[in-house]
């Protein structure tokens, strides 16, 4: 089948763009692994069920605060350079777990490495191949993020089951002498953490350079809004910027709310769950090479109407009563999520290069995502604290996602009809 121009296939991907996958890969692997594994230690604390989405919150916060300061950070060190310094902050992170740390505490330094790293990563990307390749590079570097939490939950449920535990035991470990029951599974997180940093190795700088900037941290702050929202009055960049930061809010969100569902609807435990999001990163793998594969930039913004599909098929997942019915609506939820996204994506990366620099675009846009993780998250908690039932929340965050993706729509179709009115008006006088 003849491949279309621009088309980044596997076969064809530089050398450094699969460093830089793979080192990704194994990063995020860990980190979505790890997350499990310290929901699993909450548990284990006898913590109430309410401290599972401050985990997540904990890890965002970084992502928000520091939103002003890592794109400069990215722009000004070498970035592969500044990748495989937070590669090695992660690592600190689950040491802290097995120094007896709090697992929120040791989840938001792991959160604070991968606010830096992200920058640094999507950077590079756009640094080293051109416009027209940007969507076929995006699609791949997500469809990495996105297997690596497909099976960075397979790991953490592995990590979690009483079959690991079992086999320990079976090999002579006893857990009396061990921390915690997971400290063998924590030890093996600094496993792939290391292979992440093996593969960090072989990824170069861009070469890239930007004007040096100001470092007075109000100074970094106040030009930051205003990259903030140079990318917001942007067409393209306001539209892209608006459809991710909803996306990324709803699938941490339902990281966790998932797992909540599986459990109560289903009765399935913790390290069954997990499996759960790997259905929906299953099908975000296949959503996204199909986007990477066929979807060109110039027609990203098309593809707004396939959220209010995914807000339905959300609302659909939180009434399901089985496994059979439910397990094939998470693969189509994150298929649509991958179609949708890469193209959008990077769009707003193109843009944001172009308006402001690499890092920081990056910066605004993670600012933007991560804010709508937390406000997100903080709905989920409250959820959790008053008692709700988590197939009401999710059937309401569902159609909420509807709704606003029917108002975006409806924006693009006003905008465009006023552009189609100013271009014909000249001509009629």
């Amino acid at each position: 089948m003849p491949v279309a121009p621009g088309v980044l296939t596997p076969h064809k991907l530089p050398p450094r763009i699969s460093f830089l996958i793979s080192a990704q890969f194994f990063s995020a692997l860990a980190d979505n692994a790890l997350l499990i594994v310290t929901i699993a230690l909450l548990i284990e604390q006898g913590l109430p069920a309410w401290w599972a989405p401050l985990l997540k919150f904990g890890f965002t916060l970084s992502y928000v605060l520091l939103a002003p300061f890592v794109g400069p950070m990215a722009d000004a060190i070498p970035k592969a350079r500044l990748m495989a310094w937070m590669n090695g902050l992660k690592a600190v992170g689950v040491a802290g777990l097995l120094l007896g740390w709090h697992p929120a505490l040791a989840f938001a330094v792991v959160g604070l490495a991968a606010a830096i790293y992200a920058p640094a990563k999507y950077g590079l990307v756009t640094e080293w191949v051109k416009p027209a390749q940007l969507v076929a590079a995006n699609a791949w570097l997500e469809v990495s993020v996105v297997g690596a939490a497909l099976l960075g939950a397979v790991l953490g449920g592995l990590l979690v089951s009483p079959w690991w535990l079992a086999l320990l035991g079976w090999s002579g470990i006893t857990l009396s002498v061990l921390t915690s029951a997971y400290t063998a599974s924590l030890l093996t997180l600094l496993g792939v953490y290391a292979l992440a940093g093996l593969f960090n190795l072989g990824v170069p700088d861009s070469g890239a350079t930007y004007p040096p900037g100001q470092h007075h941290p109000w100074v970094l702050v106040r030009e930051f809004w205003q990259a903030n929202g140079r990318l917001w009055t942007d067409s393209d960049g306001g539209l892209s910027l608006a459809v991710t930061t909803l996306f990324w809010g709803l699938g941490a969100t339902l990281q966790l709310a998932v797992l909540r569902w599986a459990e109560e609807v289903l009765a399935l435990p913790l390290d069954l769950a997990a499996y759960l999001q790997a259905a929906v990163a299953l099908g975000v793998v296949v959503g996204a090479a199909a986007a990477g594969r066929w979807v060109p930039l110039h027609q990203a913004r098309r593809l707004v109407g396939l959220g209010v599909l995914l807000g339905v098929l959300i609302a659909a997942v939180a009434i399901s009563r089985s496994l059979l019915v439910a397990l094939p609506l998470l693969v189509l939820v994150g298929a649509t999520g991958g179609v949708l996204v890469v193209p959008l994506n990077a769009l707003l990366q193109h843009r944001g290069c172009q308006l402001l620099s690499a890092g920081r675009s990056i910066a605004v846009q993670g600012f933007n995502e991560n804010a709508s993780v937390l406000v997100m998250l903080a709905l989920y908690a409250l959820m959790l604290g008053v008692e709700v039932s988590v197939v009401s929340f999710i059937s309401f965050l569902g159609l909420a996602i509807a709704l606003a993706m029917v108002l975006l729509v409806a924006r693009e179709r006003r905008r465009a009809l006023q552009d189609a009115a100013s271009f014909v008006s000249p001509s009629a006088h």
